[in-house]
Formats: C-alpha cells, structure tokens, sequence
C-alpha cells in the first residue's frame, strides 16, 4: 500500500499542536505524529490529539444523518430529508410558540471549528431569538463577569513570555493544556524555558498537580477556598505596602474599600478555613507581590466551577490591579493575526456591566453575557411552563446532557422538547435524546483557522495558519462541514445569516474557503499568502505597542462595587462544613471532557471512571484500592471505585467528570458516572451568570458493604 504525510495542526484544544499525519492512498487517514519542524509546539503532541487517527476511523462514528422513530431507534435519511424537517418543525414551532421558543447550545466542538464558530449565534439570531446558550457559561464564565464588574484594560494583563512571576489557582495545563495566559504550545518545554529565564511559578491547588510538581511555591488548600484565600493574599500584600502604588493611584480609586472589605481575612483566619500553612501563604504574598514585580495572577476551571466563583475571579484582578500587572505605554502588544487591529491604550475602559441592559431571561431575569444567556437556567427555560419556554433546541458540538448538573433534571428536559438537533459525530448522552443528529466532518476533513476568536491568548505574538482539507470522509458517508446544516436551515427557512459582519447568500451555499477568507478580511496578511504558507505566519513586520491613555479619563477600576462587597459578606459568613470531605472534580489527560472517551484505546484505559482519595484517608476509612464507596451530597449519590493518590491532600475526594452514560442506562464498568448526579442546578447558584457550584462541595463518603 502507497503511503504519504502531509503537515497540519490539530484543533482539539488551545494547544494547536503541529502534526504530521500519514494517508493511504484514498486520503484516509493512517497515523499521526507531531511535527518537529513545526516551530510554534516543536514536536510536541498530547495523547488525545493523537487519538483522531482512532476517531476518524471508528466504527462508532455517524456517517449519515438519523432520524429518531417512533419506538426509538434511529434511521438514516437524506441530509436533504433531515434539513426540509428540521426547518418545518422549527417554524411550525416559532409560528406557534414564538421566536424564544427557539434556543441553540455551543459546544467545544463548535468553539474550534473556525467556520462555523459563530454560525450558530447567527442562526438564533436571525430566527428572532435571543435563547443562546454554550458552555462556556458552564465552565468559567466568572472570568467575564470579572471583567463586566471591574473594567478592562486595553492592553491586557503581562504575557506569560515576559513576567517574572506567574501564579496559577486551581489549573493543571500540563494536563488540560488550557489555563488562561499559559503558554500550551508544547507547554512543559515553554515552562522549563520561563523557569530557565528566572520566572517563578506558584500553584495553589488542593492536589500536586503534573503542574504544580514544576512550582516555586505550592499551596495545597482544601477546594472552594480560593476567594478567601485572595482575600488574604490581598489583605497581607496591602499591610505590609507591597501594593503598586503609582498604578493603583493612576488607576484605582477604590484600594480604600478593597483595604476595609478583607480586613477581616488575616492570614492566621484564612490558613485555619483553607487549611494551609500561615507561613506558606506568607510565602505566596511575598514571591508575587515583593521579590517580583512583572507577572500576573490566573485561574482555571477550579475556582470557577466552586462556590463563590464570581467573588474569586473578582479578587484575581484585584490582586493584579493593586500589583500593577499589565502591559504599559509603549510596551508590544500581540492584536493577533486575524482579527481588525484597534488601539490598545494605557486606561481604564471602565465596568460595562452588560448583563444590565437589554434582553432579561424568563427564568432568574438574568442579562446576557457576551450575548448570551448562562447555561445554569437552560433547563429551567425548557421546563417550566409559560410564554417563551423553549421548546427547540439546537446543538452544535457540546455534550450538555453531560456537563450540566443535576443530570435526571437534564434528561428530563431535553426528553420533553418538541425537537432537539444535534450536530456530532457520536452517540452522545445529547444525541441519544435527539430527534435528529447531523453528524459533521472531523478536523482532517475540514479546511481551518486555529481558534481565532481568542487568538492573542493563544500565541505570544501574532500568529495564525491555515490548513487545507488534509483527508477524506469514510466511504459512504454523508458528511459536511459543521456550517452547511446551520446555513441549510437557514436557506430553508428563508433566512439570511451573517459571518463576522459580512451577510451571506440565502440561496447558494458558501464555500469554506469563503468563509475564512470573510474571517480574515481585516488581516494585515493577504489570505492568499496565508494558505500558501505551510507553516503560517507571524506578523512581526508590523508590531504593535500600548499608546498613551488620555490622561484626563475620568475612569478607574471598580475594585470594590457593592455586589462585591455583599458577597464576601456572605463568604465570610458561611457555615463550616457538615460532612467530613470536600469534592474536586478534575480532568484527565486521555479525553477532554466527555470526547474521545468511548474510543476503544481510551476505553481500554479508562473503562470507568474512579474516585482517588489521599493513602491516608483510605487508611482511614479502611479501604483499599478496587474498593466501592458511596459518595452522598444533600442532593445526591453515585458508587464508584476507589484508588490512591498520594498528590492529593487529605479530606478530598476527586472525581474526574464527563463519564456515565443516561442514568436509568449506565453500566459503571463500562460507562463510569456522572458526577452531576451529585450536583443541584436549583440552589446557591451565582448571581448575575447562573453558575451552579460543581466542584469544592462538602460531601460525605463510605465503604460499600458488598
């Protein structure tokens, strides 16, 4: 058999890692290696990346369009049978229910397909409905809410590349190759090249993380605890005048407020709730804030996905406002490559506050983020009764019926829909409650941007590249790229879409290359050139730098607003712990979230997923590795088996989500459990976002008596 290799990038997650991938002589894919000529991750790859060898290949995968029949099962139909369907119910039921009965859920499928990544928003849009949902309200959210409450630099926080410091709450990216701000282009190699420079890294996480292994400084809290932790960060740094008082004068009005708010948070109060060292948090405060000066402060999924998420992410400016962590005045700044330029000047554009104004959901009367609405309330707008419930739903990439809490509230949702679409290429939780699933081609089969709508957090500097179609669907197959079934309703429903600004035909499908080419317009570089450079480009031939600030702008961060203030009244306020242990879900480095789980090689891996415990809890406990423990929250139970892990402190318990099956079919020996079904979607959720706590919950535990 004739082989050959062609060079791409993978599009999986943040990382982009350069590959080499071998096709048979039909263009199916064979192998896939990383690219050590590419120079942004030199040779790196991570395992689930190299898995979509497995993926495009697996005998699991959809390759027609299915269509749910009355007892259950599937059929497969045309993609011309599907689409006139799809586009006749949903009309019937706009015409019948009106347009905010018509809602779409985004993915991380959708997030890192560059021509379709807004087709979805557009769809809903152009149907008259505000009803969008994705999962980034599900996961760190708080981030912009952060921002909407305390203002917006222009120039952004000191790159990864060039701070002296670099501190990391509750985030694994040697993992997860994510974490804002770090460096995922091969990212133990792009951490070992910041260490060697003199940068110093500080992990607060309740686990010795792959990450954390590689830190300076390393606090191992109890989970849920970051807010208070930052408090005390905050409050010691502002005692002792580590603080950036140039900056904070030019720039803050409010230190004062902040000064008063942590008072109460002293460091022998914070050591004692988050159960950690005084003289460790001594440490932290003072590498950051005294002995370095340039880097910044930043967060994963860990203090997002705990209580008191919004408060958290709040604090993390503040300790970068007071500590005068951003670019300034003359200083390079990366635009990125795709996106139109726009001046990034040295001022406050003050809290925007958005979710203030305009559209307010049925369900909570939240506002929308981003233009969207949290995904916490998406299965209340479903089922609760009354003008504007949905009725329809469309999903584009995600796993929802996975990732939301409360799964038997979810299933029984997304069960009593009118119509619920889903665009994927397996038999998701989602999709087998779906009336129609549109399964689309895989990453090699598509042409691509990396992910450009957050492209100057993903390089350093301005970089992009583009990849042609690398290899051929299955034989047989009906697939298409992601965009066509969103414009095909479109078309037959009457409706015009836009892409980035530009409006598209109604009535002749764009090409892909249409697609980005209108994506890229506002590029310095021709999109010519960047098509023809295999392995793309950066833009260091027009730089740009931080321009002077109006020195008259009258605007300031809001350090300390009065919903601040009243939720670390009631952080400080909450009640210690009823049960004796604390959950921490976490990720695992074979599957991002629910994908690339069910692939046999992962499978034969991770059959299930487990419950790790500190050795000394399960001595405690008197358990031993391959035991089953129940673990019990108010709101919940699962069984799972349990094993050691000696990086974990004590009084936690790790879950890693994404896995189980529907709840009244799961087999945990070959499926795993959902963590969700310990988790509430009706309580303590965040004000302004809807974000329901899913990690840093007390829970309790014990053997299964077999």
């Amino acid at each position: 058999m004739k082989t050959h290799e062609k060079i791409t990038f993978c599009r999986m997650c943040m990382g982009h890692c350069g590959v080499v991938v071998t096709l048979d002589e039909d263009e199916h894919l064979l192998d896939i290696r990383g690219d050590h000529d590419d120079p942004q991750t030199m040779g790196y790859a991570c395992f689930k990346g190299m898995k979509a060898v497995e993926a495009h290949n697996s005998s699991e995968r959809i390759l027609t369009p299915l269509k749910r029949m009355p007892d259950g099962s599937f059929k497969p139909v045309s993609r011309e049978q599907a689409l006139d369907e799809i586009a006749q119910k949903i009309q019937h039921i706009s015409d019948r229910d009106g347009a905010e009965a018509i809602a779409g859920y985004k993915g991380g499928g959708g997030f890192f397909t560059s021509t379709s990544v807004n087709m979805l928003n557009e769809l809903i849009k152009a149907m008259g409905s505000p009803k969008m949902f994705s999962s980034v309200t599900i996961d760190q959210s708080s981030k912009a809410v952060a921002l909407g409450r305390i203002g917006i630099w222009p120039a952004g926080r000191m790159p990864f590349n060039q701070g002296d410091v670099f501190m990391i709450f509750g985030g694994n990216p040697l993992v997860s190759i994510a974490t804002n701000g770090f460096d995922t282009r091969n990212p133990l190699k792009r951490l070992k090249q910041a260490k060697e420079r003199g940068m110093k890294l500080i992990v607060i996480d309740p686990r010795r993380t792959e990450t954390a292994r590689h830190a300076d400084v390393f606090l191992q809290p109890i989970p849920g605890e970051d807010s208070a932790i930052l408090a005390g960060l905050i409050h010691m740094i502002l005692d002792r005048g580590w603080q950036d008082q140039d900056f904070c004068d030019a720039y803050a009005d409010d230190v004062e407020a902040l000064r008063k708010g942590v008072a109460k948070f002293t460091p022998s109060y914070v050591a004692k709730r988050a159960k950690v060292a005084e003289d460790s948090l001594w440490q932290v405060a003072e590498v950051f804030a005294h002995q370095c000066k340039t880097g910044s402060a930043t967060s994963a999924t860990g203090p997002d996905m705990s209580p008191n998420a919004n408060l958290s992410e709040h604090l993390i400016e503040c300790l970068n406002i007071i500590c005068g962590r951003f670019l300034r005045e003359g200083d390079p700044v990366n635009p990125g490559a795709i996106a139109a330029r726009w001046p990034r000047k040295a001022e406050v554009m003050p809290a925007p506050r958005w979710w203030d104004e305009g559209y307010k959901s049925r369900v909570g009367d939240f506002g929308l983020i981003d233009g969207e609405l949290p995904t916490g309330i998406l299965v209340d707008e479903i089922l609760q009764p009354g003008k504007g419930q949905v009725k329809c739903l469309i999903v584009h990439g995600g796993n929802p019926v996975s990732s939301i809490p409360n799964q038997h509230k979810v299933v029984e949702a997304f069960s009593s829909l009118d119509l619920l679409v889903t665009i994927d290429p397996f038999m998701t939780v989602t999709a087998q409650l779906s009336d129609y699933i549109l399964p689309p081609t895989l990453q090699y089969e598509r042409e691509d941007l990396p992910i450009f709508i957050y492209e100057s957090i993903v390089t350093p500097e301005p970089y992009t590249r583009y990849t042609d179609v690398i290899s051929k669907p299955p034989k047989n197959s009906d697939v298409v790229d992601d965009y066509l079934y969103l414009w095909g309703i479109a078309s037959k429903m009457g409706l015009s879409l836009e892409c980035f600004g530009e409006k598209l035909s109604g009535t002749k499908a764009p090409s892909a290359r249409d697609i980005l080419s209108t994506v890229a317009r506002f590029s310095p570089i021709d999109f010519d050139e960047l098509t023809s450079a295999p392995y793309g480009v950066t833009l260091d031939q027009e730089p740009q730098f931080v321009e002077p600030g109006d020195p008259d702008s009258p605007h300031r961060f809001s350090l300390y607003p009065d919903d601040v203030g009243i939720e670390m009244e009631l952080m400080f306020n909450q009640s210690e712990d009823a049960q004796p242990y604390r959950l921490a879900v976490r990720r695992l480095r074979d599957a991002l979230n629910s994908a690339a789980i069910n692939l046999p090689s992962v499978k034969q891996r991770l059959p299930f997923n487990r419950a790790y415990l500190n050795p000394a809890d399960m001595a405690q406990e008197g358990l031993s590795e391959g035991d089953y423990i129940y673990i019990r929250t108010d709101h919940g139970e699962i069984t799972v088996q349990v094993v050691a892990d000696e990086y974990l402190r004590e009084g936690v318990v790790s879950v890693p989500h994404g896995f189980g099956g529907l709840p009244d079919k799961t087999d945990y020996l070959s499926d795993g459990v959902s963590v969700n079904l310990l988790l509430s979607l009706d309580e303590t959720r965040s004000t302004i976002n809807a974000m329901p706590p899913m990690s840093g919950l007390p829970v309790a535990l014990g053997k299964v008596q077999s």
